[in-house]
């Protein structure tokens, strides 16, 4: 009884894979919107034999979302392989599943398993997919349910039957890395999602409403000051941003960017929007009210006066500064924050859970009180003080950037404690045993739940030389003070003065792929159990930004794991022309691509996909997980996880 509840909630459910995740719009029944399957239907015909032309097509067809970037008219079929695959193209405005069109038209009688007779087994009666078409290819495709485990030859079959009764090409689309694999050498004509993607005009980053002035940015550098009252329209992805009203880039990007967890950690709308900068050329300046959601924008101009209020209170970020050691990564807990910062408590934790086939490089952490005992040695806390109280400082966002440049400066140069130099250089003998290691920030104002940090400090990466480990600890420390950081903090309203940086020293992994993971469907949080995954060839850096990776556009391959139909499906290939790896004598450099064009197989997405589920069960499953990782030589390496804020 059990097993039969299971398999019918999982029937009814099996299409509840991201409407748009994939940025290809697949075709979804139970997320359609209101409406759509309650007016008449065009006919009263259960379906039609064969499809002769564009009005037969729209005759049965369904449009989820009309008028909008996602509009999608699209029509199921059932071939019928012991009657010669004889193929109906079933009305879909008057069905809204093949079970009910299968059974209303006694095709098959109620009772069995219907949900294995039509999607599991491979010596089924009824193969079952659907036809869309694709406006952004001007193509049709057709497809078939992403847990579907219909073999190869029923693929080939399908191709062949709907291209034989229908009025114009139908090409197919892989929903998944096994109907890809599958279908590759099948000789069949095919469209992927990743092409159908790049002609998208719209994707929603971050849903939300936001009320600010439009400011469209040529180009970013640091002759543009940007408000903290202003929706910025950029033309290339930035690294990192102060904190703003709202976002909207017209280049395509991954959610993962540093910039979009920063989005979501202010809670501001953030969207892709082809051509937005000649679009809203009008709107520059202008106050204007902009919103998102899965399938559209809607932007208007507003009057000044209906600014959105800022909050007033100041909280300081929790520290506890009375822990002096120099600890080991399995030595530290996710409590540890307070005193190691978030980012090596969190990843401490996971060092120590000793979850099976994942490592977790090795690594020490580098407390806070290091940082302020530096700090007031030399005086920069007074310095702090001074800026707080200078009024060019405060206002002045140009005067603000140089002073903060200047400062870290000073802090570089200033003299490090030998004693705390020689523990950290026998911690880095012994620990990492002296191997080329990463620098990361870890304060108490990052990776938190209501604030990301992402982007916003520095990490010096594979540090070989002994005195450029102590350097590299300093540029660390003093990364607190970017420009960047300095007005998140701001406009956050976290307290300087209580900020303080932790350092994490961790061996560094050459990684042959990497990437990072989340633990839910960013654009869709109603798509239950998914993990979705950005990966490339070589160092991970470039999936969220840095100054190494080129100025080109770069996107990740991206994948989506859904629990729903256990399906592992492609939204875009990566882009990479080349890729990340350590130079000998430290740091990263470019080097060739592999030959291989796809990044992650089944298989390995799979293992991800597991590891990423454990990881958040030991964060307590009540928050989703940002998990950072790199593959190399069979072994996947956890190099960081933190609350994703969604």
């Amino acid at each position: 009884m059990k097993k039969n509840f299971a398999l019918s909630l999982i029937f009814i459910l099996l299409t509840t894979s991201f409407l748009s995740a994939q940025m290809t719009r697949k075709p979804s029944p139970t997320r359609e919107p209101k409406g759509v399957m309650n007016k008449k239907p065009d006919t009263i015909r259960d379906d039609l034999p064969k499809i002769a032309s564009r009005k037969d097509f729209d005759l049965i067809a369904r449009v989820y979302h009309q008028k909008t970037p996602y509009a999608l008219p699209h029509a199921m079929f059932v071939i019928d392989r012991k009657n010669k695959n004889k193929i109906y193209y079933v009305n879909s405005q008057k069905y809204r599943f093949h079970k009910d069109y299968l059974r209303a038209t006694y095709k098959v009688l109620r009772g069995g398993n219907l949900f294995e007779d039509i999607y599991i087994k491979e010596n089924r009666r009824y193969i079952v997919g659907t036809i869309a078409w694709q406006k952004t290819v001007d193509k049709f495709t057709f497809e078939f349910w992403e847990g579907d485990m219909l073999p190869a030859q029923q693929i080939k079959d399908t191709y062949n039957a709907i291209n034989k009764t229908f009025y114009e090409k139908v090409h197919f689309k892989p929903n998944s890395i096994r109907h890809d694999e599958l279908s590759a050498n099948l000789g069949i004509e095919r469209v992927t999602s990743d092409e159908i993607s790049k002609n998208q005009e719209y994707l929603a980053l971050n849903t939300a409403s936001s009320i600010g002035r439009l400011h469209i940015i040529d180009k970013l550098d640091d002759t543009v000051e940007i408000g903290y009252n202003e929706i910025i329209v950029l033309k290339e992805v930035p690294l990192s941003l102060p904190p703003v009203r709202g976002i909207i880039i017209t280049k395509p990007t991954t959610p993962l960017s540093h910039i979009n967890l920063l989005a979501k950690g202010w809670g501001v709308p953030n969207a892709y929007i082809k051509d937005a900068d000649k679009l809203f050329k009008e709107l520059d300046t202008w106050w204007v009210k902009f919103e998102t959601n899965l399938t559209e924008y809607k932007i208007r101009r507003v009057n000044s006066d209906d600014r959105m209020p800022q909050p007033a209170n100041i909280k300081a970020p929790p520290s506890n500064l009375n822990v002096k050691r120099l600890s080991t990564l399995r030595q530290i807990r996710a409590k540890d924050s307070i005193s190691y910062g978030a980012k090596t408590g969190n990843l401490g934790e996971v060092a120590s859970a000793r979850i099976p086939n994942i490592v977790v490089p090795k690594g020490f952490g580098i407390p806070l009180i290091y940082y302020k005992e530096f700090m007031k040695k030399h005086g920069f806390d007074e310095k702090i003080l001074e800026f707080q109280d200078d009024l060019d400082f405060v206002h002045n966002p140009r005067y603000r950037r140089q002073k903060l440049k200047e400062f870290r400066q000073s802090i570089q140069k200033a003299e490090f404690d030998k004693a705390l130099e020689r523990r950290i250089l026998r911690a880095w003998r012994t620990v990492t045993r002296g191997q080329g290691v990463f620098i990361r920030s870890s304060s108490n104002a990052e990776d938190l739940e209501d604030f990301s940090g992402a982007g916003l400090y520095d990490t010096v990466k594979n540090v070989k030389d002994p005195e450029k480990i102590i350097e590299g600890v300093k540029t660390v420390w003093a990364s607190l003070w970017n420009f960047e950081a300095y007005e998140a903090r701001e406009r956050n309203f976290i307290d300087h003065n209580e900020t303080y940086m932790g350092v994490l020293i961790q061996v560094g992994v050459d990684m042959d792929n990497g990437g990072v993971m989340i633990t839910t469907d960013p654009f869709d949080k109603e798509n239950k159990g998914a993990v979705y995954i950005a990966a490339n060839w070589g160092h991970n850096l470039c999936i969220v930004g840095g100054d190494e990776c080129e100025k080109k556009d770069r996107i990740p391959e991206q994948i989506l794991y859904s629990k729903t139909s256990n399906a592992v499906q492609v939204l875009t290939r990566s882009n990479q022309e080349t890729i990340l790896k350590f130079d000998e004598k430290g740091g990263l450099k470019t080097a060739e691509l592999p030959k291989e064009k796809r990044v992650l197989n089944d298989r390995k997405a799979r293992a991800l996909v597991s590891i990423a589920t454990k990881i958040k069960r030991l964060f307590g499953n009540k928050k989703d997980q940002d998990i950072e990782w790199g593959y190399k030589n069979g072994t996947i390496f956890i190099l960081q996880s933190r609350p994703y804020i969604n």
